[in-house]
């Protein structure tokens, strides 16, 4: 039997995947349209006859981590009876729910192929969380984590999950996550147009320059610091803190040229590999080398200080014409229904980063 913990990373993990799935259901959502007909209409309506192996393996595993997600949050508060039950319940309703409302978008098709299937994906993500709960693999877990990291951790590695996926889609920078400014300020002056308010905004007297390529290897530099830091304060020994950056380095290097690859091609996956990218990359190697000796707490002050001007550095480079050319391509890519999430993880990152330290700060 696991060890009832008050808090566990598997609860928000659980909703940030309820919350992709939401997001992969209602894509693009809109326009949307009323039908006349009962949501639940697709219960009994007839199979679409254009089926294919890849709509069975996606609507199959597709709710597989959601069931095991939910699952493995009951186990982990010590709720043991029927916690595959739950987990097979909350997928069975999220995609009732996704089934129904995708009634209402013309370019979605609700089926009641898809809701069964998801419903057996959920319901065998939750026996696998069940089985291996009950042939003690959680326990070993649970007991693995406990040596490798301290136990205020349910905000941490979610943050660490989501950091590769935020790095999939192009940034101007490479590893320059939250650059969020200037297209905050187009919106706000596109809303407050033909307003008085739009006096209010304040406007620069010049436009944002290329950064200087000193200020864009400090930029990858800080940008690599950041999940080095977040994992150095959950994480009290030194030996496990060099695994961890060894890690974290390696997913660097692979995601970015995964993100360059998928847009132009796998030929052109090492071109981000620039000068001041190289630089900033042997910098922040450095700097990680030299936390390695600092305790939690003087790594977590450090992450928020570096995440201040980490930010301020990124929102001051501009979005270039090959920047543009890159969006452009990317949505005419593999992953297009996908893009705007990854965009928006991208965008609120080091920000929601910024929450949470502020937040364990504050507790401590």
């Amino acid at each position: 039997m696991t060890t009832p913990q008050a808090h566990t990373s598997a609860r928000p993990l659980a909703w940030l995947y309820a919350a992709l799935i939401v997001y992969a259901s209602l894509y693009p959502f809109g326009p949307w349209r009323d039908q006349d007909i009962a949501p639940w209409t697709f219960l009994w309506a007839p199979r679409t006859p254009y089926w294919t192996a890849f709509d069975v393996a996606s609507n199959l595993l597709g709710y597989a981590p959601l069931g095991f997600g939910v699952t493995l949050s009951v186990l982990r508060q010590g709720r043991t009876r029927k916690a595959w039950l739950r987990g097979w319940l909350t997928g069975c309703a999220l995609s009732f729910l996704m089934e129904s409302m995708q009634s209402y978008l013309p370019m979605r098709v609700p089926s009641q192929s898809d809701w069964l299937l998801n419903t057996l994906g959920a319901g065998l993500g939750a026996g696998l969380a069940q089985g291996l709960e009950r042939r003690g693999f959680l326990l070993r877990y649970s007991a693995m984590r406990q040596r490798w990291f301290v136990n205020e951790t349910h905000g941490t590695l979610p943050l660490l999950l989501t950091w590769p996926f935020a790095l999939l889609f192009p940034l101007p920078i490479p590893l320059g996550l939250g650059q969020v400014f200037e297209r905050l300020e187009n919106f706000l002056a596109a809303v407050l147009t033909d307003t008085p308010f739009l006096e209010w905004l304040p406007m620069r007297a010049v436009e944002l320059q290329p950064l200087m390529p000193a200020t864009q290897s400090f930029c990858v530099a800080l940008g690599l610091c950041l999940p080095v830091l977040l994992v150095f304060s959950v994480m009290p020994q030194r030996a496990h803190r060099v695994h961890a950056l060894w890690v974290l380095h390696g997913l660097a290097w692979l995601v970015s040229s995964l993100s360059v690859a998928l847009t132009f091609g796998p030929a052109q996956a090492w071109a981000w590999l620039t000068p001041p990218v190289w630089v900033g990359l042997g910098l922040g190697l450095s700097i990680g080398i030299a936390c390695l000796w600092l305790p939690m707490r003087i790594c977590l002050v450090l992450l928020l200080v570096v995440t201040l001007i980490h930010s301020s550095w990124v929102n001051l480079a501009p979005n270039t014409v090959y920047y543009d050319l890159t969006l452009q391509i990317w949505e005419q890519g593999r992953f297009i229904r996908f893009n705007g999430l990854a965009q928006w993880l991208g965008w609120v990152w080091p920000y929601v980063l910024m929450a949470d330290v502020m937040r364990r700060l504050a507790r401590a």
